[in-house]
Protein backbone atom coordinates (compact mmCIF):
# COMPACT_ATOMS: atom_id res chain seq x y z
CA UNK A 1 0.00 0.00 0.00
CA UNK A 2 1.35 3.69 -1.05
CA UNK A 3 0.94 6.76 -2.70
CA UNK A 4 2.17 7.30 -5.67
CA UNK A 5 2.27 11.69 -6.57
CA UNK A 6 2.57 13.08 -10.19
CA UNK A 7 3.07 16.52 -11.15
CA UNK A 8 4.59 19.65 -10.15
CA UNK A 9 7.80 21.19 -11.35
CA UNK A 10 8.72 25.12 -12.33
CA UNK A 11 5.93 27.63 -13.21
CA UNK A 12 5.52 31.16 -13.00
CA UNK A 13 3.08 33.39 -10.91
CA UNK A 14 -0.49 32.97 -12.46
CA UNK A 15 -0.17 29.68 -14.09
CA UNK A 16 -1.76 26.39 -12.87
CA UNK A 17 -0.36 23.01 -12.16
CA UNK A 18 -2.09 19.84 -11.17
CA UNK A 19 -0.96 17.19 -8.43
CA UNK A 20 -1.84 13.16 -9.28
CA UNK A 21 -2.08 11.11 -6.40
CA UNK A 22 -2.89 7.70 -7.22
CA UNK A 23 -3.21 4.58 -3.96
CA UNK A 24 -1.69 1.18 -5.48
CA UNK A 25 -3.10 -1.37 -3.54
CA UNK A 26 -7.22 0.01 -2.74
CA UNK A 27 -9.92 2.55 -4.46
CA UNK A 28 -9.15 6.06 -4.19
CA UNK A 29 -13.12 6.82 -4.03
CA UNK A 30 -13.20 5.31 -0.58
CA UNK A 31 -10.86 7.11 1.56
CA UNK A 32 -9.76 10.50 2.65
CA UNK A 33 -7.50 12.09 0.78
CA UNK A 34 -5.39 15.28 2.09
CA UNK A 35 -2.83 17.54 0.53
CA UNK A 36 0.40 19.57 2.22
CA UNK A 37 2.81 21.02 2.14
CA UNK A 38 6.49 22.39 3.37
CA UNK A 39 7.69 25.22 2.57
CA UNK A 40 12.06 26.00 2.66
CA UNK A 41 12.44 26.83 6.95
CA UNK A 42 8.67 26.11 7.41
CA UNK A 43 6.70 23.63 9.19
CA UNK A 44 3.98 21.14 7.20
CA UNK A 45 1.09 22.73 6.61
CA UNK A 46 -2.64 21.67 5.41
CA UNK A 47 -3.73 22.54 2.31
CA UNK A 48 -6.56 20.40 0.79
CA UNK A 49 -8.81 17.57 1.71
CA UNK A 50 -11.36 15.67 0.68
CA UNK A 51 -13.26 12.74 2.83
CA UNK A 52 -14.05 9.59 1.26
CA UNK A 53 -17.12 8.45 -0.51
CA UNK A 54 -19.63 5.92 1.28
CA UNK A 55 -20.68 2.75 -0.13
CA UNK A 56 -23.60 3.98 -2.74
CA UNK A 57 -23.06 7.68 -1.45
CA UNK A 58 -21.95 11.44 -3.38
CA UNK A 59 -18.27 12.64 -3.37
CA UNK A 60 -17.10 13.51 -0.04
CA UNK A 61 -16.93 16.99 1.28
CA UNK A 62 -13.94 18.69 0.39
CA UNK A 63 -11.85 21.85 2.50
CA UNK A 64 -9.24 24.17 2.35
CA UNK A 65 -7.02 26.31 4.31
CA UNK A 66 -7.70 29.82 3.93
CA UNK A 67 -4.85 30.85 2.04
CA UNK A 68 -5.59 28.55 -1.18
CA UNK A 69 -9.06 28.42 -0.86
CA UNK A 70 -11.06 29.39 -4.61
CA UNK A 71 -7.70 28.60 -6.48
CA UNK A 72 -7.11 25.03 -5.75
CA UNK A 73 -9.70 22.19 -6.32
CA UNK A 74 -9.85 18.51 -5.25
CA UNK A 75 -11.06 16.30 -8.23
CA UNK A 76 -11.00 12.42 -8.23
CA UNK A 77 -11.00 10.22 -11.44
CA UNK A 78 -12.01 6.92 -11.00
CA UNK A 79 -10.95 5.20 -14.21
CA UNK A 80 -7.43 6.20 -13.59
CA UNK A 81 -7.90 5.19 -9.56
CA UNK A 82 -6.13 9.23 -9.23
CA UNK A 83 -6.73 11.71 -7.00
CA UNK A 84 -5.86 15.08 -8.24
CA UNK A 85 -5.01 18.82 -6.81
CA UNK A 86 -6.05 21.70 -9.35
CA UNK A 87 -3.64 25.09 -8.02
CA UNK A 88 -4.29 27.65 -10.30
CA UNK A 89 -3.40 31.29 -10.13
CA UNK A 90 -0.37 30.00 -8.08
CA UNK A 91 2.04 32.28 -5.91
CA UNK A 92 5.45 32.07 -5.00
CA UNK A 93 4.60 31.65 -1.74
CA UNK A 94 2.98 28.31 -2.68
CA UNK A 95 6.28 27.34 -3.22
CA UNK A 96 7.00 23.88 -1.66
CA UNK A 97 6.76 20.53 -1.58
CA UNK A 98 3.52 18.76 -2.03
CA UNK A 99 2.54 15.64 -0.15
CA UNK A 100 -0.64 13.77 -0.57
CA UNK A 101 -1.89 11.54 2.09
CA UNK A 102 -4.58 8.85 2.94
CA UNK A 103 -6.91 7.86 5.77
CA UNK A 104 -7.25 4.03 4.97
CA UNK A 105 -10.59 4.17 6.91
CA UNK A 106 -13.66 3.46 4.49
CA UNK A 107 -15.29 6.19 4.17
CA UNK A 108 -12.79 8.00 6.37
CA UNK A 109 -13.59 11.37 7.03
CA UNK A 110 -11.35 14.86 6.87
CA UNK A 111 -10.41 16.53 10.33
CA UNK A 112 -10.12 19.89 9.26
CA UNK A 113 -6.27 20.66 7.76
CA UNK A 114 -5.26 18.11 10.57
CA UNK A 115 -2.77 15.11 9.69
CA UNK A 116 -4.37 13.40 12.27
CA UNK A 117 -5.46 9.98 10.65
CA UNK A 118 -3.18 9.84 7.62
CA UNK A 119 -1.80 6.74 8.16
CA UNK A 120 -0.22 6.79 4.33
CA UNK A 121 1.81 9.54 2.40
CA UNK A 122 3.50 9.93 -0.47
CA UNK A 123 7.03 11.39 -0.66
CA UNK A 124 6.29 14.44 -2.23
CA UNK A 125 6.46 16.74 -5.03
CA UNK A 126 8.30 20.56 -5.63
CA UNK A 127 6.18 23.09 -7.08
CA UNK A 128 8.30 26.24 -7.11
CA UNK A 129 6.62 29.41 -8.38
CA UNK A 130 8.84 32.14 -9.93
CA UNK A 131 9.79 34.25 -12.64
Amino acid sequence: VGLVESGGGLVQPGESVRLGCAPSGYTVDYYAIGWFRQAPGKEREGVACQSGRRLGGSEGASTFADSVNGRFTITRDSDKNTAYLQMNDLKPEDTAVYYCAANLSFASTCRGMSDAGMDTWGKGVLVTVST
